[in-house]
């Protein structure tokens, strides 16, 4: 089988048509973040069922809950691996000043969340890095490693110096 387009996203069903899904077999496929950026590629399915994904260009990325097929008993959901993150929460702007600028100096990517987030607090999130933590520890900054299903994967930007 092959997938040319996202039916839609679980996390994102309106209460009012959810019913329709609750009784249907979720069958995953289970993506890295970094798998998210793909159009194309072959996957395979919890249940061992092989799936070629070949969306359009321009297409977004692949987000953790999308549909990806709809049968009478079933449907198969993307499922995505957590993330090991450092979130970064720090206690001034010229702090969050600061060590963005020093990520960045890094070229290292980094999602910013607000105090209604999941994360209650206004905080930096960026993938693992060792040498980013021994950078954090050394200037103060308070932070916290954690294991997290990112909402958008992280992908590096393209730029030039």
């Amino acid at each position: 089988m092959i997938i040319e387009k996202i039916l839609g996203n679980l996390h994102e069903i309106p209460a009012s048509e959810a019913g329709a899904f609750a009784g249907l077999h979720q069958e995953k496929v289970v993506l890295t973040s970094a798998q998210l950026v793909k159009r194309i590629q072959r996957v395979t399915t919890d249940h061992g069922k092989e799936l070629g994904i070949r969306l359009p260009s321009g297409s977004g990325d692949l987000r953790d809950g999308d549909i990806l097929h709809i049968a009478e008993t079933s449907m198969i959901v993307v499922s995505v691996l957590p993330t090991d993150v450092l979130v970064v929460a720090p206690r001034t702007i010229h702090e969050m000043g600061v060590v963005a600028h020093s990520l960045g100096n890094r070229h290292l990517q980094a999602q910013f969340f607000d105090a209604a987030s999941e994360y209650g607090a206004e905080v930096m999130v960026c993938q693992y890095d060792h040498t980013v933590e021994d950078y954090l520890k050394h200037v103060g900054v308070p932070y916290d490693r954690q294991e997290r299903v990112m909402p958008v994967p992280f992908r590096h930007a393209e730029h030039s110096h």
